[in-house]
């Protein structure tokens, strides 16, 4: 096991900068969607958002499993396509990340939107701006807080992310494992004195984003 960590701790970074930068992708479309939009079954689809956030990470895992598994028909459009499989390779540990934490920055984004003076947006609608540019020069500018906000918990969540990632990627040394099954790993080989060190590089390194983040945007977290 790496003594000081930087395995783990670098994967960690780089599947939660990933997950979260896929969360804004596909999250940002998707909470405006439900921040302005009005169709049937809105309250059913709100509802599905959260599902990830309560549902045991174990069972998340295991539907994710059975979804892109070799058995499935995506695992074996995949297997078809690329002769590629993701389970128990970094990637799946992104789209375990991505699964756990996308919910929190979907939450925050659309609560973002909500808190937008429509009146701005309609007084650049009337100065002849389209509706790309009232999204980018007058939503986002006024949102912007609330987005970030949902940026750092999502990434927050994605760094600490351990039973999805554990189900669908494994745990393999200097492959899916991250910073919190490396901490598993130490603790069930009774190695306590590197879990103690491991759990303090994890600790300082997401208060030190919350700390740098929040001052930035000046939330109160």
């Amino acid at each position: 096991m790496d003594p000081y960590g930087l395995t783990p701790l670098l994967l960690s970074l780089r599947v939660a900068g990933l997950a979260t930068l896929l969360a804004f992708l596909l999250g940002l479309p998707f909470a405006l969607l439900l921040a302005r939009g009005r169709f049937p079954g809105k309250g059913l689809v709100e509802t599905l958002v959260l599902i990830p956030l309560v549902l045991p990470p174990t069972v998340m895992g295991y539907y994710l499993l059975v979804a892109v598994g070799r058995a499935s028909p995506l695992g074996r459009g995949l297997e078809a396509l690329v002769g590629w499989s993701p389970l128990f390779t970094w990637q799946a540990a992104v789209l375990a990340a991505l699964v756990a934490a996308a919910p929190l920055l979907i939450k925050a984004a659309q609560a973002a939107f909500e808190s937008v003076d429509h009146t701005l947006e309609d007084a650049a609608r009337t100065l002849g701006k389209d509706e790309a540019e009232v999204f980018f020069r007058v939503t986002i500018p006024l949102a912007w807080r609330g987005l970030v906000a949902g940026g750092i918990l999502t990434f927050a969540r994605a760094m600490g992310e351990f039973g999805i990632t554990l189900m669908i990627a494994g745990n393999i040394p200097g492959v899916t494992q991250t910073m919190p099954l490396a901490i598993y790993d130490a603790v069930q080989a009774n190695r306590l004195a590197a879990a103690h060190t491991l759990s303090l590089i994890a600790l300082g390194a997401v208060a030190a984003l919350l700390l740098v983040l929040g001052r930035l945007t000046r939330v109160r977290l």
